[in-house]
């Protein structure tokens, strides 16, 4: 028994990372996300129904047919009994029909293709080592780590990877699926309530594979449109002209502000207004220049095999980052 507690006590500590509501599978926030849930659960409970019988059988010829102290003779051998063969071939078939249908009809219904619906608000993700690119093609737009759709839309995804495989899963809601290099896999997701849902990738890709992280916002319809317009206006420079120089040379070649700058890096319209940067350091009303300015400084740091380059390596001075820094910080949308 000794020589279980360590095994028994590491079971209890992995089991217990299973809790954190924000990446469950038991806390469905969605549609997609509670039919997957009634799945697991028949799924679970036809497996536990089965072992709890075969169990209590074993048990029950364990106790009935023992061989009692002085007995030597040979148990009664019985073979071909077609009823018990009947039955231990029919249950199971009962148990695989009751599981299957409801998986096959729910299997098929979430692979549905929206894709062509006027009606759905269609997002092309692109998966990145280790970050999450987000195009609105009915709106023409593109963000970064921050997922905004709205809560009366059926939101349907197309996804590719840029490097090497990713797994695109938002626990509370539904998922997940793979983004491939060259190849577009499509799902849908619904969002009926407005909150915070965090996303994960789910499929091993390097390093950094556990911090790419990213959120996905849902909001009111009114609020959703006045993202849209927000993200669409022309893009906010840093006021001082030096600055704004050296921005739109060593950040913009790979970054984009509205519709300035290049496509290689995260899109930072409105970046001081999310949650996170790098999709891993958390802002609060007093934290995000810092983490603006911590990042920019050494994105290695935080996480490792990250593209982008540190700020002596694109000839920035710590008086720039910082100005950069705050410049960021305050480049907000209201919405």
């Amino acid at each position: 028994m000794k020589r279980l507690l360590p095994l028994l006590t590491g079971l209890v500590l992995l089991l217990s990372a299973c809790g954190r509501e924000d990446l469950s599978t038991l806390n469905p926030q969605g549609p997609v996300a509670e039919k997957q849930l009634d799945l697991m659960k028949l799924s679970i409970g036809i497996m536990a129904l089965v072992v709890v019988v075969v169990f209590a059988i074993c048990i029950y010829v364990l106790i009935r047919f023992r061989r009692r102290s002085g007995d030597k003779s040979i148990p009664k051998q019985v073979e071909g009994n077609h009823t018990l063969e009947i039955i231990w071939t029919v249950i199971p078939l009962v148990l695989l029909l009751i599981l299957g249908v409801p998986t096959i009809k729910d299997v098929f219904g979430l692979a549905k293709d929206y894709s062509k619906d006027k009606n759905a608000v269609q997002v092309r993700v692109t998966a990145h080592q280790y970050w999450w690119e987000f195009e609105y093609t009915g709106y023409g737009i593109k963000t970064a780590q921050e997922l905004v759709v709205p809560t009366d839309k059926t939101i349907s995804f197309e996804l590719v990877g840029a490097d090497v495989k990713h797994s695109f899963w938002i626990p509370a809601i539904g998922g997940k699926m793979d983004t491939n290099p060259g190849v577009t896999n499509r799902m849908y997701l619904e969002f009926p309530k407005e909150g915070v849902f965090r996303g994960k990738c789910a499929e091993l890709c390097g390093p950094s594979h556990a911090l790419m992280d990213f959120k996905a916002k849902a909001v009111s319809p009114a609020s959703f449109d006045r993202w849209v317009a927000a993200m669409k206006a022309p893009a906010v420079m840093p006021a001082d002209a030096e600055i704004a120089e050296k921005f739109t040379s060593q950040c913009l070649t790979c970054h984009a502000v509205g519709e300035n700058g290049g496509n290689s890096a995260p899109n930072l319209t409105g970046v001081g207004s999310r949650q996170t940067i790098g999709g891993i350091l958390y802002n609060d009303t007093t934290s995000v220049e810092k983490n603006i300015h911590d990042w920019v400084t050494d994105p290695q740091k935080y996480k490792s095999g990250a593209m982008m380059p540190k700020a002596v390596e694109n000839d920035l001075t710590q008086e720039q980052v910082s100005a950069i820094a705050k410049y960021l910080a305050e480049y907000k949308l209201d919405y």
